[in-house]
């Protein structure tokens, strides 16, 4: 059974930090490609980040570009998403997603690539 858990989201205050967690099992992490989508209240869910199995490919939206930082730790089979100077807009359910992929350079960003999905972690930007 594929299992992916985020943690590490709350309450911030605009222009601060938080780190999200991704913990996937029941998959070969280390031969998978992950990413970051976030759905804010009354929109639809959008990519934030992706990474390559291998780490050494990433992409993001422009929205968080420079101030997002995606990671991971196949040792661990742990991905991570870095956030810094938060907005207001930032605020939203944020989901990692997870799929294995043949070849170590690829990443994917669009959600019909990926079935396998966490239950998602609230992300509040807010004095």
């Amino acid at each position: 059974q594929v299992q992916l858990m985020e943690s590490g989201g709350g309450l911030v205050q605009p222009g601060g930090s938080l780190r999200l967690s991704c913990v996937v099992s029941g998959i070969t992490f280390s031969k998978s490609t992950t990413a970051w989508f976030r759905q804010a209240p009354g929109k639809e869910r959008e990519f934030v980040a992706a990474i390559s199995r291998g780490g050494g490919q990433t992409y993001y939206a422009d929205s968080v570009k420079g101030r997002f930082t995606i990671s991971r730790d196949n040792a661990k089979n742990s991905g991570y998403l870095q956030m810094n100077r938060l907005l207001p807009e930032d605020t939203a359910i944020y989901y990692c997603a997870a799929e294995e992929v043949g070849y170590s350079g690829t990443y994917y960003y669009l959600e019909s690539q990926f079935h396998n999905w966490g239950q998602g972690t609230q992300v509040t930007v807010s004095s």
